[in-house]
């Protein structure tokens, strides 16, 4: 004996794998399913649809496949109101809620599909009915849970819409599928991506750029600060080490001892780093160090003197740290957070740490760069599930003074 459950997919599936990985999960977790109605988009603006049961020997067999398709958008075909479970205390969330992906999602209330607000992943999903202008639903992090919360629950109700992929022209944004590689055409791609920030701006929108210090060892701490400059970074997000040697360099000319520029170490560099965290520790603040003089150039001296907020989110490592740099983890993921749902395009430049910790808040909908030596850490990053993403391995020192050649002059030195 059986169990079935009969699921949609609707949209590009073809052109963005959808149909295909859904056959897979289904396989791969022991049912099997039929496919009793297919219809084939036949131009670019049209879409597709399906309609599959889906078998399996048990109910309990059934849910985790149901549950693995319902995360790439295949639906219930006889959606029903969701169900709203109230949170039985603070920070605890009623048993199996239901858990984020970062793709658009609607939930089922009264009939009507509200729009889940501020999505991310790994979030619960709360309902208001008595919100200022009608019923609301949006994402809270565990530890927001208040007592009494409406809390979604299992996935009836739930619909997740995927991003598709890019059709037509000229974008390097689209699924990756695999294909990050040091042997991408990256001065055409960096050019791309270039046409991406400057089409953002002239758009009103806002580019938040998420750093490691590898950034100022390799020598485009300039080009980066030029960027902030020029208008073209509206957010700044990295660790108190970035910071660190940032201002090191403005007051020694070094980055955590060492000089960028002949790659000498100096007698006593190897204490730069920590003389930097005293002397910001001793005016106050990294504004007012910029203010008083102290520090003349560099991109934090950049984001004081343009406006650009910054988060600089601590870890159990740093030194000092800087009296900037946020050390409660909880406050710091709130900050990250805001800034993530603020921005419309992301640079994750060189720093794991931090570009998971902001790829974590990211809607799946978000354009994404990222660029790491390592092609481990670019694929790492690149698979948490961004749908307009493009990655890029080779050297940061290399990309960031290219892409603000880019941005800036159009590709012609300035």
């Amino acid at each position: 004996m059986t169990v079935a459950r009969v699921v949609e997919l609707e949209g590009h599936i073809i052109d963005s794998g959808m149909m295909g990985a859904a056959f897979g999960i289904v396989m791969d977790m022991g049912g099997s399913f039929e496919v009793d109605e297919f219809e084939i988009g036949r131009s670019k603006t049209e879409e597709s649809y399906a309609r599959l049961t889906v078998f399996a020997d048990t109910e309990a067999d059934l849910q985790p496949i149901v549950h693995e398709l319902h995360g790439i958008g295949a639906n219930p075909a006889d959606p029903k109101d969701a169900t709203l479970t109230p949170a039985p205390a603070d920070r605890v969330v009623p048993k199996g809620f239901y858990s984020t992906t970062n793709h658009p999602t609607d939930v089922r209330y009264e009939g009507e599909w509200l729009p889940v607000e501020r999505i991310e992943m790994d979030c619960a999903v709360v309902v208001d009915p008595e919100a200022e202008g009608g019923p609301r639903a949006y994402t809270k992090v565990l530890n927001a849970i208040e007592a009494g919360d409406l809390v979604v629950t299992a996935e009836a109700g739930v619909r997740v819409r995927p991003p598709e992929r890019p059709r037509g022209g000229g974008s390097p944004f689209g699924f990756m599928q695999g294909g990050v590689s040091a042997e991408r055409p990256s001065e055409s791609t960096i050019a791309k991506i270039a046409e991406s920030i400057r089409e953002v701006k002239e758009e009103d929108g806002t580019v938040l750029a998420v750093c490691g210090p590898a950034l100022i060892h390799s020598g485009a701490r300039e080009a980066l600060a030029q960027l902030v400059s020029e208008g073209y970074v509206d957010m700044l997000s990295a660790g108190n080490g970035f910071a660190v040697h940032d201002l090191e360099h403005d007051l020694y000319g070094t980055s955590l001892g060492m000089d960028t520029e002949t790659l000498d170490h100096p007698r006593k560099g190897h204490k730069h780093h920590i003389y930097t965290i005293s002397e910001i520790i001793r005016v106050g603040s990294i504004r007012e160090a910029v203010e008083s003089g102290l520090v003349e150039s560099g991109v934090m001296y950049e984001c004081v003197r343009n406006d650009v907020p910054f988060v600089l989110a601590g870890s159990i490592r740093d030194d000092g740290p800087l009296p900037d740099t946020i050390t409660d983890a909880i406050e710091a993921q709130n900050a990250i957070r805001e800034q993530a749902h603020e921005a419309d395009m992301v640079l994750l430049l060189s720093t794991l740490l931090h570009s998971v910790a902001v790829g974590n808040c990211l809607p799946s909908t978000t354009r994404v760069v990222c660029v790491d030596i390592n092609p481990s850490t670019v694929t790492q990053l690149l698979d948490r599930g961004s749908a307009q993403a493009v990655g890029m391995v080779t050297d940061i020192g290399t990309f960031v003074p290219i892409l603000a050649e880019h941005v800036i002059y159009g590709g012609e030195e300035g």
